[in-house]
């Protein structure tokens, strides 16, 4: 069989990007296959990454392309890769227009998705009024009420953090009941638990006025945090046999200290593959899976 190139990355955001350009620089012949629905497709804006801080993360996605194709080794191709199948020290992928590509290695990068909680008005306002991460949009609405959204237990976690941007009401959704220990940890941090389960958001989206409890009364937030349940944006690691573990949110693959999976000339880069997930680790992790895989085209291991 035809080997088309040395390595192939599927997914072309903040991870992908990053491990391709490891491989552009040592010459070797890289594909890079996006589908276009990175995760954080829904943020007005980038922060917390390098020399990136308020961009846009198309601006930042379109700009990397631009260097990444200087490199003449570098083919990218905006498509879905459906299915991937080991074919002896190769795989094979198949994209959603029926075309097939053939590499010595590969990196997944696809990513994962959010499960939003089942609440009117979560979905418009995500990524804006909704947040999942204080550290890439907490200081946006620093100084204003601010509610943490119980969606499992790691949700005591992001209410203790939340305090530092702002007053801070905890909504336990019936979800999670703190021990006396974590209540009185919570109270130091001033922030107030509320049983009642949220049954609306208020406000013309993407605003927030308020939240509307069960029992009728209206509480006044202007930004909602909420921990979602993940899910690998892909199936591609399961068709390919990579081992997944599961994670406190949801599964990851299963990763060395440099990206590689558990089959053999497979690695795996950002969201899916590793527990903190922002801009940054995902380029990171990216950065170590692209040098790893140049590494094992040498040391064939």
């Amino acid at each position: 069989m035809t080997v088309d190139y040395d390595v192939i990355v599927v997914g072309g955001s903040f991870a992908g990007l990053s491990a391709a350009m490891q491989l552009a620089r040592a010459r070797r012949r890289v594909l890079v296959l996006d589908g276009g629905k990175p995760r954080n497709r829904y943020a007005q804006h980038s922060h917390g990454f390098f020399g990136q801080d308020g961009k846009t993360p198309a601006e930042i996605l379109t700009e990397v392309r631009k260097q990444l194709l200087a490199y003449p080794t570098v083919r990218l191709i905006d498509g879905y890769a459906q299915n991937a199948a080991a074919q002896g020290d190769h795989v094979v992928f198949t994209l959603a227009d029926g075309s097939r590509h053939v590499g010595a290695r590969v990196i997944l990068a696809t990513g994962i998705r959010d499960e939003l909680p089942a609440l009117a008005g979560v979905e418009e306002r995500w990524g804006i009024s909704v947040l999942h991460c204080p550290y890439c949009h907490g200081y946006e609405v620093a100084g204003r009420a601010l509610g943490v959204l119980a969606t499992s237990p790691m949700s005591l976690h992001q209410a203790m953090l939340i305090p530092d941007w702002g007053p801070t009401t905890w909504f336990t959704q019936g979800i999670v009941e703190p021990s006396p220990e974590e209540a009185a940890a919570l109270e130091a941090r001033g922030v107030h638990i509320e049983r009642a389960p949220v049954v609306e958001i208020l406000g013309k989206s993407p605003a927030i006025t308020g939240l509307r409890l069960k029992d009728g009364r209206n509480v006044a937030v202007d930004a909602l945090f909420v921990g979602t349940r993940t899910h690998l944006a892909s199936d591609l690691a399961q068709q390919l046999g990579c081992a997944l573990d599961d994670g406190p949110l949801g599964p990851v693959v299963r990763v060395d200290d440099w990206g590689h999976t558990t089959v053999r000339g497979v690695f795996a880069a950002g969201d899916m593959s590793v527990l903190m997930t922002n801009a940054t680790f995902a380029s990171a992790s990216g950065v170590k899976a692209g040098v790893a895989a140049h590494r094992s085209l040498i040391f064939n291991d």
